[in-house]
């Protein structure tokens, strides 16, 4: 345990306070059992490692951070761990990358009821599913689920300057006065376009140069490593996933042809639905489907956006087509904290209540006429009016 205790001192000294996520302060780290989950590269870790330095100073026998993959677990298990740590004082155990821990959930369920005096973290990928397994962690788990970086987030991290984020349904009735607040500060279509293309994963800050080779190292250890170590999915259908995620990568937003697409890529229907499903999971697509009730819902999506606007520069063959940049990153933005399907008229219904019609500068309103809280979303304007809204500023939701 010693190791584990040198490595945490060396990663807490590397730790900068910095700039926090927006779930930093979402999170109640009073809860006895704490998960954190998202895509390889959104920032966990590094959230963690903040929290504990912010509230801890340095490392004591009080608090221990560990990631699993370390070779100590080789030859130690988690209650090993837990057990060792609790008896020497410990209080506070944050373990993170928890997925490539195999029965992670019946020995996290054994430590919780255990030592009921251990707070514990953990933190691991967006694919794991808390209630999966032989342990159901639900009843005792609070999870929160990281996202990539906000259009926000980003200009605060590239830029330094800070702005609050917003409701949704006080930037829906106050947009005109939060656009003309922020307009005051930066002209943000400015940043917009640097956004689009490498501001989603914060690792965009460790060189800009090479960020499409990072984003694409990224997506390959999300399909290799990260699937593989949570789903029994062997080395045939990683490929598949591949040129699954490269079919809609040439052709989204996507519609999806599911027997089509089984007979393309060698696989049955089935599959291929459960494939959009593992990589909506892993954070690389977005799915819409329609706002229909019933047995509908369970079937494939009416509609398959890549998960985020750089995905799209480093998947497609060429320049992303300004639409679905567009839509993909209103649908990108919106669905963090919001429900988003497909209406009958119109491109989003968010939480069966608001209805969006996303578009250029030129765009009109004839597919949301008379239609109750509909909203035009345009790009390339600064502030709206009425109920045309600025694409940008629904990168302030969080």
């Amino acid at each position: 345990m010693e190791r584990l205790y040198e490595v945490f001192d060396i990663k807490l000294r590397g730790t900068t306070l910095d700039f926090k996520r927006f779930l930093f302060d979402r999170i109640d780290w009073k809860n006895r059992l704490i998960s954190i989950l998202g895509a390889r590269g959104t920032g966990k870790t590094t959230l963690v490692l903040q929290h504990i330095k912010e509230q801890f100073g340095a490392p004591s026998k009080d608090v221990l951070y560990a990631d699993v993959n370390h070779v100590y677990f080789s030859q130690n298990t988690l209650i090993d761990l837990a057990d060792s740590f609790y008896k020497a004082g410990g209080k506070y155990l944050f373990l993170d990358e928890i997925h490539k821990y195999r029965n992670w959930s019946v020995e996290i369920k054994q430590i919780h009821d255990t030592y009921k005096e251990l707070h514990l973290v953990i933190s691991g990928s967006s694919i794991l599913e808390i209630m999966k397994g032989e342990a159901d962690l639900s009843r005792r788990i609070v999870s929160y689920i990281m996202p990539g970086l906000s259009f926000r987030e980003f200009i605060e991290l590239d830029k330094g300057l800070k702005f609050d984020s917003f409701r949704l349904d006080v930037l829906l009735t106050d947009h005109m006065r939060i656009a003309h607040s922020i307009t005051e500060t930066i002209r943000p279509l400015e940043y917009f376009s640097d956004y689009l293309q490498y501001g989603y994963y914060p690792f965009f800050n460790e060189g800009k140069e090479r960020y499409p080779e990072k984003l694409l190292n990224t997506i390959n250890l999300i399909l290799e490593m990260d699937l593989p170590a949570v789903e029994k999915i062997d080395y045939n259908n990683i490929q598949k996933l591949k040129t699954l995620l490269s079919v809609i990568a040439e052709s989204a937003p996507f519609k999806p042809n599911t027997q089509k697409l089984a007979d393309l890529i060698g696989s049955t229907r089935p599959t291929i639905i459960k494939f959009f499903s593992l990589l909506a999971k892993a954070q690389l697509l977005l799915l819409l489907k329609s706002a229909t009730k019933g047995i509908r819902k369970l079937g494939k999506p009416d509609k398959i956006y890549l998960n985020n606007p750089n995905l799209m520069f480093a998947l497609s063959p060429e320049s992303p087509n300004k639409g679905t940049l567009r839509e993909t990153f209103f649908f990108n933005q919106i669905k963090t904290n919001h429900t988003v399907e497909l209406p009958k008229s119109g491109d989003f219904l968010v939480d069966n209540k608001y209805l969006f019609e996303v578009g250029g500068k030129t765009k009109g309103q004839k597919q949301i006429a008379g239609i109750e809280n509909s909203w035009l979303v345009k790009d390339d304007m600064e502030t709206g009016s009425g109920n045309v809204m600025p694409l940008w500023v629904f990168g302030f939701l969080y």
